[in-house]
């Protein structure tokens, strides 16, 4: 169905190639545009088959995807770009530098480059698929399908379950009336501490969001980014390649202090506590919480208890529900709480539950969410 988000896979395997197109072809919604062994072929083929989103592997002969992205870039092509590579696994730097070539996010082959169980990451590629090739297309002005017309499309085993786990990327509709707020125990004060949440769709959007934070905020922010270990680093350097403030991937026992920015590590919880001397970050191991580990619900319920009413949270772009639960947490103790708006969020799943939940103050759009977050930080109240 023309309706159909169109994908491009680019793989030197044909093996990759058919095991990625029949994931694809399996899923509601998605359609396989058309594959390619290599970057050439790849640009060679755009201007026929019209993808909305392309996958990408990064080792491949003759122009490899660092080499797919420079050109693509050179030649001013807006289409968006998920890397899924073996490479991803060992070189988060190469990995760092395809993102900041303008590919919008990566996910691990499971086991080498070609990976005969890839179908154990089908649900975030899917996911990933769904939701930047679904912007893309809103933002082409073209329509996207509706979970009903996505099943009826494809009767494959299982779609219909599948459909309904990815219905809010599907359906960029109205949000449902949301719940009535909690009653916070007190007022908001001062704010001391910023958390942010924040999942698919995430390594843009906190681009564009601290490329824009403003050099005086001297308010230490606190992230959660769901990214693989091993990756946190080098995404937060490149995060401090374009930030005016200080970012760096959070260490036990790191100071949170003004100008400051702390990434929680891959697979690490991260929770704040306040001391007489000074403010800290714990980094944890203990079981996942709501699916993720670093979750932001964790973060979010440390940064209600150590700030109360002094606290900024914020929920941004990202598949189910991590955060939103604790979200009301920072509401109820009288801190304030964003939400990413719908119009401009990759995948808006997070933001949404919070918003649906009632936990969400004001919904904020992603270019205008920095000017937001600092404005609010630096009210005197």
């Amino acid at each position: 169905m023309s309706d159909e988000i169109a994908v491009l896979v680019v793989d030197d395997s044909a093996l990759m190639r058919n095991l990625i197109s029949r994931m694809i072809e399996a899923t509601p919604g998605l359609r396989v545009a058309d594959k390619a062994m290599n970057g050439k072929f790849a640009l060679n083929k755009i201007p026929r088959v019209n993808p909305d989103v392309i996958v990408l592997d990064l080792e491949m002969p003759e122009m490899n995807g660092i080499e797919f992205l420079k050109e693509r870039k050179k030649q001013g092509i807006k289409i968006p770009v998920i890397i899924l590579s073996s490479i991803a696994r060992r070189g988060a730097e190469i990995t760092m530098e395809a993102l900041a070539l303008g590919a919008s996010d990566f996910i691990q082959k499971p086991s080498g480059s070609v990976s005969e169980d890839i179908a154990s990451v089908k649900d975030t590629l899917v996911g990933m698929l769904l939701g930047y090739g679904g912007q893309y297309r809103r933002l082409q002005g073209k329509k996207t399908l509706s979970p009903a017309e996505a099943q009826a499309a494809k009767k494959a085993e299982g779609a219909q379950d599948f459909a309904a786990r990815i219905q809010a990327v599907l359906s960029p509709g109205a949000s449902a009336t949301p719940a009535p707020p909690p009653t916070p125990i007190r007022k908001p004060a001062k704010t001391e501490i910023i958390a942010i949440g924040i999942s698919t769709g995430g390594p843009d959007a906190l681009r564009v969001v601290f490329a824009q934070i403003d050099a005086d905020l001297q308010v230490p922010i606190v992230v959660v980014q769901h990214m693989p270990p091993g990756f946190t680093n080098e995404f937060a350097k490149s995060l401090d390649r374009i930030c005016p403030l200080d970012v760096k991937e959070a260490e036990d026992g790191d100071l949170i202090r003004p100008g400051r920015i702390l990434i929680a590590q891959g697979n690490k919880h991260l929770e704040v506590e306040r001391k007489s001397l000074a403010n800290i970050v714990h980094l944890s191991d203990a079981p996942q919480v709501s699916g993720h580990r670093p979750s932001a619900d964790v973060l979010f319920a440390s940064v209600a208890l150590s700030y109360g009413n002094r606290a900024l949270g914020v929920i941004m772009t990202g598949m189910g529900r991590d955060g939103a639960e604790q979200l009301g947490t920072i509401y109820k103790e009288g801190g304030l709480t964003l939400g990413q708006d719908e119009a401009t969020a990759v995948v808006y799943g997070m933001p949404r539950v919070a918003y649906e939940l009632g936990h969400v103050m004001e919904q904020v759009p992603l270019d205008k969410m920095a000017g937001r977050i600092c404005a609010l930080a630096k009210t005197a109240r």
